[in-house]
């Protein structure tokens, strides 16, 4: 066969660099220049309420996307098939709960992040619980998707897949993410967004053009790729997950966990912050609800976009026999990067650019976003709080800072903190044996089980208090740990899709335990959140 050969920078030349690092100066000037626009902690954090809807409608797109789309997505057919398309049902599901039940409860909250939502139940305890259950798994879920970011840059920029050179390029890629994101705020984060994923769109859409032109086979007709695909069973959509033992319970994508998965999107758009903070920058609860559910229209055919581009590589890099003259000299020694590899051997000057501009951008939408949010969070529900006690234990007046200079140093820390995860997620992972989706779904997981049942509770009940919250975070991130280690319990083995399903529904029990407090014991101060 074909030798492995190593991975080299011969195709991606000297103009592909120059839109990569003009991409990067723009995205840094972008952020500069919306530097000035915020006047106060809440102005950085919520852009003032006035950001347009369409350009929060990109911004939520970006976001959900991320390079575990750019790079895992196409993996995913690579390897497999279009199964993983009808997830979108249980996104679409789960959006439109968050919409319709969620979005104008939270705006009637009237408070700078979700979780101040939960003061008036729980008091500031309960806020800094659900805040430190998000920021743990917001750092675990971002820096994974940071390492599988890693991957790429590493690729371009090292020319391995080691896991120190996955390393080093974490660390740079991380510094220009955050650096924008200090400098403007939300603001920088939309707007940025909105240019990404244009970028996104635009390198998939060259990529799969260019691949059609590459593979020497007709789309359609006898002998063409569509037959091809079709008989290797890759276009199968919809799998039933039954088979003669009955239904495999560790099947991924099928039509049950299409179903299963709802949950999991309601923790995602209506109780995690990096998604829900870009929404809460709008004018209304109605126009956040409309970003939302179009953000989510529009990511189905741009999911749809990359899973074409793994199914043509699978002929690409699979069968140099159909591929004839124009087969690829190399084996794809790690598939992790598969379509990184493309871009950089076989793409020609400046599509190559474009495309490895789209990846950057791709991350880039996905850090610049939970860097943000961790910052806000961290700032207004930890940190304020911790300091607002400690001057009423001295019997000094309140205070609130309403500068930006904690905000851009939450940034600054919230960027580190992120940069840090992602190294250990590449030294955790560096087997590869875990599909990078999968890994990047399945740990955020932890936290957004016990935060679902929490919001639930405290949203559509008049139960709870700040004890029983915190035990319903903890039984939420429990349970998940023991449906990962089924072997535990002697149970059987559940897909990542089944997992909050079953945890969100026991925290939301957990949390309505609790006996709530007389309504004179709550905080009165002024500016406090209205009741919800």
């Amino acid at each position: 066969g074909r030798p492995v050969i190593p991975l080299h920078l011969a195709a991606f030349g000297a103009f592909d660099w120059c839109i990569v690092v003009g991409y990067m100066l723009g995205v840094l000037a972008l952020g500069a220049l919306v530097s000035g626009k915020s006047a106060d902690k809440d102005d950085y954090f919520l852009g003032g309420r006035s950001m347009p809807t369409w350009a929060v409608t990109l911004s939520v797109l970006a976001t959900s996307l991320s390079a575990a789309t750019y790079v895992g997505v196409p993996q995913l057919t690579f390897r497999g098939d279009l199964s993983y398309l009808v997830m979108n049902v249980g996104g679409l599901l789960g959006a439109l709960a968050v919409a319709a039940l969620f979005l104008p409860r939270l705006y009637a909250a009237g408070t700078t992040t979700i979780y101040g939502a939960l003061e008036q139940r729980h008091g500031e305890g309960g806020v800094i619980a659900a805040s430190v259950a998000f920021l743990f798994g917001r750092f675990l879920a971002s820096g994974a998707r940071l390492f599988i970011a890693g991957i790429a840059f590493s690729l371009i920029l090292f020319d391995d897949l080691n896991t120190s050179s996955i390393v080093l390029a974490i660390v740079l890629f991380g510094a220009v993410g955050t650096a924008y994101t200090c400098m403007g705020g939300i603001r920088a984060v939309i707007w940025t967004d909105t240019l990404q994923i244009v970028l996104v769109v635009g390198a998939a859409l060259g990529s799969i053009a260019y691949l059609l032109y590459m593979i020497p086979l007709p789309l359609l007709g006898e002998g063409g790729i569509y037959e091809h695909l079709a008989a290797a069973d890759k276009l199968v959509l919809v799998k039933s997950g039954f088979g003669d033992e009955g239904y495999d319970w560790a099947a991924g994508f099928t039509i049950l966990t299409a179903f299963a998965v709802i949950p999991q999107n309601m923790g995602s758009y209506g109780c995690d912050q990096d998604l829900v903070q870009r929404m809460l920058t709008t004018s209304s609860s109605w126009r956040a609800s409309v970003s939302l559910m179009v953000s989510q229209l529009l990511g189905i055919p741009v999911v749809f976009l990359f899973l074409v581009i793994g199914l043509l590589l699978s002929i690409f890099y699979g069968h140099p026999e159909l591929m004839g003259a124009a087969a690829p000299q190399e084996v794809l020694a790690d598939d992790r990067g598969v379509y990184p590899q493309f871009l950089m051997h076989h793409m020609p000057s400046g599509l190559a650019g474009l495309a490895m501009a789209g990846m950057f951008a791709a991350a880039m939408s996905s850090l610049d976003s939970a860097v943000n949010a961790l910052a806000s969070s961290l700032v207004v529900d930890v940190i304020e709080p911790l300091r607002r006690r400690g001057r009423a234990a001295r019997g000094e007046p309140a205070e609130e800072d309403r500068g930006l200079s904690a905000p851009r140093w939450a940034v600054v820390g919230a960027g580190l903190t992120l940069i840090g995860f992602a190294v250990v997620a590449a030294v955790v992972q560096q087997g590869g044996k875990t599909r990078l989706i999968d890994f990047a779904l399945g740990v955020m997981t932890f936290a957004l089980s016990g935060l679902l049942g929490v919001f639930c509770a405290t949203l559509f009940t008049k139960r709870g208090n700040v004890y029983s919250l915190i035990a319903a975070l903890i039984v939420g991130a429990l349970a998940i740990l023991v449906l990962q280690n089924p072997e535990w319990i002697g149970w059987v083995k559940l897909s990542w899709p089944w997992w909050m399903l079953i945890a969100s529904p026991l925290s939301f029990a957990v949390c309505c335990l609790g006996t709530p407090r007389p309504p004179e014991e709550g905080p009165a101060e002024e500016g406090q959140p209205r009741k919800l």
